[in-house]
């Protein structure tokens, strides 16, 4: 079975930092895909960062220069910082594993996307 857990959220002021980490179990890590998305109220679900099995890293335009996705293989691992966090940065973080391809657009609330495997999300909230 497929086992992700997300950790590392919590309540920031603008401009503050968090480190979130997410463990993978279940599936040659290895070899995955990892992304992470995030999801507010009434917003789609979004991915923000995500890490190929060969190092390929791409992040949303949104987010360049002030979060950085890295990954410990022997720890099951994948680390996200994010410095520089805003208000409307306020939301739900997945991490994910793709069945196949990684969805950049996901309509449906993050979880309901039944093409990727899911951790529970943690919870960042950042103040104004």
């Amino acid at each position: 079975e497929v086992r992700l857990v997300e950790s590392g959220g919590g309540a920031v002021q603008t401009g503050g930092s968090l480190r979130l980490s997410c463990t993978g179990s279940g599936f040659i890590f290895d070899d995955s895909e990892m992304a992470w998305y995030r999801q507010a109220p009434g917003n789609d679900c979004e991915l923000v960062s995500s890490i190929s099995p060969t190092g390929l890293i791409q992040y949303a335009d949104s987010v360049k220069g002030r979060f950085t996705i890295s990954q410990d293989n022997d720890k099951n691992t994948t680390y996200r910082q994010m410095n520089g966090l805003k208000p409307e940065e306020t939301a739900v973080y997945y991490c994910a594993v793709p069945w196949q391809t990684i969805a950049t657009m996901i309509i449906v609330p993050c979880p309901e996307y039944e093409y990727n495997y899911w951790g529970r999300g943690t919870q960042v909230a950042v103040s104004s």
